[in-house]
C-alpha cells in the first residue's frame, strides 16, 4: 500500500504538471471504488489551484476564477495499488482506468486501479478538515509539531509495542510498516520494546530517524514493492536501501548479524537483534 513518502511522491509530480489547468470534463467509467464516486460535475470549468497532502491523501484544491476562492476540494485515497497517470487526452484508456479528467490544455489525468480499494470526496471549501476521514488523524511526522514530546504523550504508560504505536494514525501519520522497520532500526530501538519503557532520550532518536527515512524515502522517489510507480511511470528507489526491511536471514549492514523476521499485529517486523534493543 502506497505509504506517505509514496503519495507525497506522486502529489509532487501532479502538481508539476497539473497546477493552472482547468477542468473540461470527467468521465468515471464506474459508478464505485471501495465506496460510491462523487458527483464531479461540480469541477467542470474550475482551475487546479493546489495539491496538498493529509496523511495518505490527495488534496486538489480547485478554484472557480483565476483570483477566486477555492470551490471544491477533491480528496483522493490511493488504496492499495491507485496510480495517477498525466497523459495526452488522445491516448486510449488503459487496463484498471476508472476515471479520467480532461483538462483545457489537451492533458488527461487518467486515475488506475487494479484492486479499486481506492476512494474520493469531493468537498466543500474547509470541509475536509471535519471529514471523518481526517478529524482524527495525528500530526504530520515531516513537520516541527511532531517531536519527542508529542511521542513521549502517547508512550507514557503504554505496553503495546513501539512498532505498533508509531503505525498508529492517531498518533503519528504515514509510518507504514516499512518505515517504522528502518526508522527502528537507526534508533537502534527493538520493534517489541514496549512504549511506556522508552526513554525521551530514545524517543528523540526515534523521532530524528523517522524524519531521516522518510525525506531519504521521498528523495528517492518512495519504495516500489508492488504496485507504485510515480506519475511519470518510473518506479521507486528506496528499496535498495532498505537495512532491514525483507532482509531476512541477510548480514546487518552495521554489525554482520544475520536480521531476523517476527510477526506482529499480522504485520512482518524486521530487526537486528544486536543493533536493535
Amino acid at each position: 500500500m502506497p505509504e506517505l513518502p509514496e503519495v507525497e511522491v506522486v502529489r509532487t509530480g501532479l502538481e508539476s504538471l497539473l497546477l493552472g489547468r482547468r477542468v473540461h470534463s470527467v468521465t468515471a467509467f464506474r459508478a464505485d471504488l471501495r465506496y460510491p464516486l462523487p458527483d464531479f460535475s461540480p469541477l467542470f470549468g474550475h482551475r487546479v489551484g493546489n495539491i496538498r497532502r493529509r496523511s495518505k491523501y490527495l488534496l486538489f484544491d480547485f478554484v472557480a476564477k483565476e483570483s477566486g476562492p477555492e470551490a471544491q476540494t477533491l480528496v483522493w485515497h490511493l488504496g492499495m495499488t491507485g496510480q495517477f497517470h498525466v497523459l495526452s487526452k488522445e491516448t486510449p484508456a488503459g487496463s484498471h482506468e476508472h476515471v479520467r479528467f480532461d483538462f483545457d490544455d489537451g492533458s488527461s489525468l487518467r486515475y488506475r486501479d487494479a484492486r479499486r480499494f481506492g476512494y474520493a470526496g469531493l468537498m466543500g471549501k474547509g470541509d475536509w478538515e471535519q471529514h471523518v476521514w481526517f478529524k482524527r488523524l495525528g500530526v504530520e511526522p515531516l513537520l516541527d509539531t511532531f517531536d519527542a514530546e508529542i511521542l513521549l504523550s502517547h508512550c507514557r504508560g503504554r505496553k503495546a509495542p513501539i512498532k505498533t504505536l508509531i503505525m498508529d494514525a492517531h498518533v503519528v501519520v504515514g509510518v507504514g510498516n516499512i518505515y517504522a522497520a528502518e526508522s527502528l532500526f537507526l534508533a537502534g530501538i527493538h520493534p517489541a520494546r514496549a512504549a511506556g519503557r522508552i526513554s525521551q532520550k530514545r524517543l528523540e532518536s526515534l523521532v530524528l530517524a523517522i524524519k531521516e527515512t522518510l525525506a531519504a524515502a521521498i528523495q528517492a522517489g518512495g519504495s516500489s514493492i508492488s504496485d507504485f510507480v510515480q506519475v511519470d511511470g518510473k518506479p521507486g528507489y528506496f528499496a535498495h536501501t532498505f537495512h532491514v526491511y525483507g532482509r531476512e536471514g541477510e548480514p546487518c549492514m552495521s554489525c554482520d548479524t544475520k536480521i531476523r523476521r517476527m510477526i506482529q499485529a499480522g504485520r512482518s517486523s524486521f530487526y537486528c537483534p544486536n543493533c536493535q534493543h
